[in-house]
């Protein structure tokens, strides 16, 4: 038996900001932080135990993963990190604010950057475009460590983890592009060997699992 556990990064400060992030080196909120606290603490108690751990090139995912990992004890477990596990480039549109943006452009236009699996944005990625490489790096490097029963934990984010679970869940473009992943919220899938036998969706108790908007005066509950 091994374990995945899939976490996507804290609130960072453009998540709070509502905007666009993409590639660029946004640090977490305090907000971000304490959840990745809580997540680290809960998982704990649980007792989970990594023997592999992946993060992206970028400090919101490498961050939550340092703070989970001081968490469970483990600060001391090598972290593997690589570019393939960075969230989707959102080209030109990276740093603009998306409740403007979808002012200027419209709000379907914008929905389709967003939430299409084939539309890229303005010299940007689209979902699929970060298929091409979040999904070979899985199945070369992380699956073959779960066939032979390690238990990994991969902190990243909300478009790079999508790839992984449309691989995993089998899922189709389309509901691939429309599912949403709460911040610091685990997201575990269980195997025997090559087969996924369990998956399941754990609740932290005191996590914000939605990244908050000041704009649209969510900042409890707001999507991002």
């Amino acid at each position: 038996m091994a374990t995945l556990v899939l976490i996507r990064h804290g609130q960072s400060k453009w998540n709070l900001e509502n905007r666009f992030t993409g590639w660029t080196d946004v640090p977490l909120t305090e907000r971000g932080e304490s959840d990745a606290s809580k997540s680290g603490q809960f998982l704990k108690e649980k007792g989970f135990k990594f023997d592999v751990a992946f993060t992206s090139r970028l400090i919101r995912a490498a961050d939550t993963m340092k703070i989970i990992l001081e968490e469970m004890g483990q600060s001391d477990l090598e972290v593997e990190v690589d570019s393939a596990l960075n969230e989707r480039h959102y080209g030109s549109l990276q740093g603009l604010n998306k409740a403007e943006t979808a002012e200027k452009h419209g709000q379907e236009q914008v929905k389709l950057w967003r939430r299409d699996f084939f539309t890229r944005p303005p010299d940007g990625e689209s979902m699929e475009d970060c298929e091409r490489r979040t999904k070979p790096f899985f199945t070369h490097y992380i699956l073959p460590l779960l066939v032979d029963g390690k238990d990994v934990i991969i902190s990243a984010h909300g478009n790079s983890l999508r790839p992984i679970v449309k691989y995993l869940d089998n899922l189709s473009p389309e509901d691939t592009a429309s599912a949403e992943f709460g911040l610091c919220t685990p997201y575990v899938y269980t195997f025997e060997g090559d087969k996924m036998v369990n998956r399941e969706v754990l609740d932290v108790p005191g996590v914000v699992t939605k990244g908050a908007s000041v704009k649209e005066k969510r900042v409890e509950e707001g999507k991002v």
